[in-house]
């Protein structure tokens, strides 16, 4: 899409608001026409941009296809599949730790714990009692500090996990935040427009961690994400366009690392997701490491078990496993072969049935899933009347047929592009937003369960999953030590009973309660999940006022501080990027300048006088000289010098030519 097929939003909503499919191999931007929605696309019509990143050995980053394409000669300076690293820890990262070439490394960050009053018991709210059960709409105090001195304090260590770039250890969510600057950057200039508004989709799975680190990632970006959306139902609303008949739906969505099902009512211009279910490390890169296990394995039977692979080895097999696994999509068999060094050759046909075999598992696993979400919905199978397939791994033959043999013949929706669908959908949520669009109404969920810890190491649950958002709950908890003044509050997420069992989201505390008996205190927790999924928490008691209300930053998520300052330090990159990317163009406007003088001194030099040759000879030397340097406003004034000095030059060029042209010739020829 070019800035002349957009039509800018009616006066007072000139904002444009980005849709984004921020994806683990690829990622891509929309925007809502009057049209409808459109893929913004580059000269050459491609929309879609590799989600890797490469960096050289000034630390320049490349992004994108280029990226891609040298991966093999960079392994430890590319990244890819950055998605998954999004709001985890090194513990949730074995299987993938084992295959990348680039190093990934775990940063504790410690932060200290609140400290009570001398004497005073405190007590995580793993101590508390339940008062009262039962849900209660309360108001939830805003932002992150306490009302009163005393109140919200954080008390969880957080793991970050970090790519390791030559030293520079770098977040997920920077990383994250380069591929989206590139998508912002691509639309403005499509655009014609300076954008800070978007749209940002996530797995439907994805969790309160991983949808902070994603809107961190947008922040560091530049970019006001104004809703985060889950994948599925940003699927279900370009789908839903189209169709002019109320329908039962589900969205099957397997994409490179993650898989989503979710079930929706569309009806009478709502999309209602009734369930969602899903795994956030189940995509085309297990499919891949499938293929690489069972090539590097045959390799060690075949040359010896003590044959090791590089990271450049690495990089560039799992480049022949995505290759074989697309081949394998049109043909029956396909051969690879891998140049192992001295005079060791390893060649190998992999058949589709082969590839199916090792993506059984996988598949199993998505049906799985796909099952739980059915029920979740309160429907039979039967009850689904379509399954849009999202995702670049639907189109593999044998998924389709998996799924199709689990809803039923005839229910597989393909019709749509299924890398582009869930872009599109993020443009119409933000024609939704801003006003271009009104006819459609979404209604979310979210997809895990959330509450606190409370006595005993249980999980006492406020908000269940599949509840439709936004939403709030609250209960009523108590103390259960004589005279305790602080209570620790320790959020979870999860299904399990046990917090053992959960994800820990994190921790505040709640201080300054006047000491009272035991059960005497009457504490009110409260939950507010916004429509972007994003967890608030507050804690109130009731006797005495006292307040606490935080945003929960995850185990694995940066401090509002952190993220600032990486905000600053992309002003300062572009900053820097800005002054090169002059130094460059001045360079070039030099060189070209140069050339041309040289040219005109051969064919019109002799008609110089003496001054006006020392005078030209003198200024080019200089930027001859100053082009060796890095003063780019230094080049800029002798290339100017330089141009004032060719002047005479280029009249004596053009006054020659003009001789030329009327030599021998007779004024009525004209």
């Amino acid at each position: 899409m070019n800035a002349q097929d957009f039509q800018p939003l009616p006066p007072g909503k000139n904002n444009i608001i980005l849709g984004i499919d921020l994806g683990t191999t690829n990622s891509l931007a929309a925007v809502m026409t009057p049209g409808g929605p459109r893929i913004l696309r580059d000269k050459d019509g491609n929309g879609m941009v590799p989600s890797v990143i490469s960096f050289g050995p000034d630390g320049r980053a490349t992004i994108g296809s280029a990226a891609k394409a040298h991966a093999v000669e960079n392994p430890l300076c590319t990244v890819y599949s950055v998605k998954r690293l999004m709001g985890k820890g090194m513990a949730d990262l074995r299987e993938d730790l084992r295959v990348l070439p680039y190093r990934v490394v775990g940063d504790d960050a410690t932060r200290l714990a609140a400290q009570t009053q001398a004497g005073k018991p405190s007590t995580t709210a793993g101590a508390v009692a339940a008062a009262s059960s039962g849900h209660a709409d309360t108001t939830t105090a805003e932002g992150g500090c306490a009302t009163e001195a005393g109140g919200a304090r954080p008390t969880e260590s957080r793991e970050i996990v970090r790519v390791d770039i030559n030293g520079r250890l770098m977040s997920p969510q920077e990383l994250s935040a380069m591929i989206l600057t590139e998508l912002r950057q691509r639309a403005e200039a499509a655009l014609g427009q300076e954008i800070n508004q978007a749209v940002v989709t996530v797995p439907a799975y994805f969790d309160d961690a991983q949808r902070q680190a994603t809107r961190d990632a947008g922040r560091i970006a530049g970019l006001d994400v104004k809703r985060i959306v889950n994948e599925p139902t940003a699927a279900t609303l370009a789908y839903g366009l189209d169709q002019k008949q109320d329908a039962t739906v589900a969205v099957y969505d397997l994409g490179g690392g993650t898989f989503d099902i979710s079930v929706l009512r569309i009806a009478g211009g709502v999309c209602q997701v009734l369930s969602t279910h899903g795994d956030t490390h189940l995509g085309g890169d297990d499919l891949d490491r499938e293929i690489i296990d069972l090539i590097t394995g045959e390799i060690r039977s075949r040359f010896g078990q003590n044959i090791q692979f590089p990271p450049s080895t690495r990089q560039a097999l799992r480049s022949l496993a995505e290759a074989t696994k697309v081949r394998l999509s049109d043909a029956e068999q396909t051969t690879v072969e891998i140049d192992l060094g001295d005079g060791r050759n390893f060649q190998r046909t992999i058949t589709r049935s082969e590839f199916e075999s090792l993506a059984a598992k996988w598949l199993d696993r998505t049906i799985e899933n796909s099952r739980q979400a059915v029920n979740d919905a309160g429907l039979s199978v039967e009850q689904i009347e379509r399954v849009v397939m999202v995702g670049g791994c639907t189109r593999i033959p044998y998924v389709r047929r998996r799924v199709g043999e689990y809803f039923g013949p005839g229910k597989l929706y393909t019709a749509v592009n299924p890398d582009e669908v869930v872009a599109l959908g993020a443009a119409v949520q933000a024609g939704i937003l801003s006003g271009m669009k009104r006819d459609l109404l979404l209604l979310d969920v979210t997809p895990l369960s959330l509450g606190i810890e409370t006595l005993g190491g249980a999980m006492g649950k406020l908000i269940l999953r599949n509840t439709t958002l936004p939403c709030q709950a609250g209960e009523l908890f108590t103390t259960y030590v004589d005279g305790q003044t602080a209570v620790d509050i320790h959020v979870l997420q999860g299904e399990r009973e046990l917090v053992k069992d959960c994800r820990s989201l994190g921790r505040f505390q709640l201080r300054g309660i006047p000491p009272m008996p035991a059960g005497a205190p009457k504490i009110r927790v409260t939950f507010l999940i916004d429509a972007n999924g994003i967890l608030n928490v507050s804690a109130s008691e009731e006797r005495s006022g006292k307040q606490a209300a935080i945003q929960i930053t995850p185990s694995h998520g940066l401090t509002r501080q952190e993220v600032d300052g990486m905000i600053q330090e992309s002003y300062r990159s572009a900053r820097e990027d800005m002054a090169a990317h002059q130094l460059i163009d001045t360079r070039n406007e030099a060189g070209r300048i140069l050339r041309a003088v040289d040219k005109a001194l051969v064919n019109a030099g002799a008609l110089l006088t003496a001054d006006q040759r020392a005078n030209l000879d003198a200024t080019v030397a200089k930027l001859k000289t100053l082009l060796e340097g890095s003063d780019a406003d230094a080049i800029y004034e002798a290339v100017q010098a330089v141009n004032t000095a060719a002047t005479p030059l280029t009249q004596a060029q053009m006054d020659e030519v003009l001789r030329q042209t009327v030599k021998g010739k007779k004024v009525e020829e004209f």
